[in-house]
C-alpha cells in the first residue's frame, strides 16, 4: 500500500453492533477518492466481539489496520492511533459515525487541508444538529463555557468526535498528551495552541446517536474536574515542545 494521503482513526471500545455499518459506509466512501487512505480501528479493552469483528473486516478491506490495546480510555486510542498513523492527515471518527462519512470532504475539500487542526463543530455558522435530547444540549453549551472561560476562548464545540490533524501537528501534540478519558479533547487542543498550531471548527451536520459510553453526570463531573488540571498543565508548562 502506497504512502497514504489521509489516515483515519476509529477508537474502538464495546463497539460490536455500530462498527460494522461504520466501516462498511467508509469503504463505500474511500472508494470515490481520488487518494490513499488508511484505517485504523484501535480496539481497547472490549469485552465483546470487537476485535475479531474489526479483525475479519481487515481481511477484505486492504486500507484498514487493527491495534488492540490491553487498557481502556479513549484518549489513550486515539493517541496511540494517531502516532502510529502514516498519513500526511489524520482524522480521529467515533465508532458510530454520528457525521455522515461524507462529512470528511469539508475538512480536505478537494484533497486541500483547511488547517494543521480543523476540528468538528456543532455550533459553527452552517452545521446542523439532529435529535439531541435538550438535556444532553444544555449540559454540553454548560461545559463549553467552562472551557471557553479557562482555557480555550472562542471556541464553541470541543468535544465533537471528527477532528483532523496534519502529520506534522499529530507528531508533535499527541506525545505531550497526558489524559486518557473523555477531557483529552481539551487538552489536545490546549496543546495544539500552546504549540502555535492554528485551530479552526469547520461546520458538520452531526445526528445524535443513542448508546453514548459516557455516565453523564459521574463523567461530567470529572471532566470538570479535567479542566483545572489542564490549566494548571499549561500553567506549568508541561505542554510545550521539549527543547533538543
Amino acid at each position: 500500500m502506497s504512502t497514504p494521503f489521509l489516515s483515519i482513526i476509529i477508537p474502538a471500545h464495546n463497539e460490536a453492533k455500530r462498527l460494522p455499518a461504520s466501516l462498511k459506509a467508509l469503504q463505500n466512501f474511500i472508494s470515490t477518492l481520488p487518494y490513499a487512505v488508511e484505517v485504523i480501528v484501535v480496539e481497547n479493552n472490549s469485552s465483546d466481539s470487537t476485535a475479531q469483528i474489526a479483525r475479519d473486516w481487515a481481511e477484505t478491506m486492504p486500507e484498514l489496520r487493527v491495534i488492540s490495546l490491553p487498557q481502556p480510555g479513549k484518549g489513550n486510542a486515539i493517541r496511540v492511533g494517531m502516532l502510529s498513523a502514516r498519513g500526511a492527515f489524520r482524522f480521529m471518527a467515533d465508532a458510530d459515525f454520528s457525521m455522515p462519512v461524507e462529512e470528511i470532504n469539508r475538512f480536505l475539500p478537494e484533497g486541500t487541508p483547511r488547517a494543521d487542526v480543523a476540528i468538528g463543530s456543532r455550533e459553527a455558522p452552517g452545521s446542523k444538529r439532529i435529535g439531541e435530547p435538550f438535556y444532553r444540549h444544555l449540559i454540553g453549551r454548560v461545559y463549553n463555557l467552562l472551557v471557553r472561560l479557562l482555557i480555550l476562548p472562542g471556541l464553541q464545540d470541543t468535544q465533537c468526535g471528527f477532528k483532523c490533524f496534519s502529520a506534522e501537528a499529530a507528531q508533535a501534540i499527541f506525545p505531550l498528551q497526558k489524559l486518557e478519558g473523555w477531557s483529552f479533547d481539551v487538552e489536545v487542543l490546549t496543546i495544539a495552541r500552546q504549540l502555535g498550531f492554528e485551530v479552526i471548527e469547520v461546520p458538520i451536520i452531526w445526528a445524535y446517536q443513542p448508546g453514548s459510553r459516557m455516565h453523564l453526570l459521574r463523567d461530567s463531573l470529572q471532566m470538570a474536574k479535567d479542566l483545572l488540571t489542564i490549566r494548571h498543565n499549561k500553567e506549568m508548562g508541561f505542554y510545550h515542545a521539549p527543547k533538543v
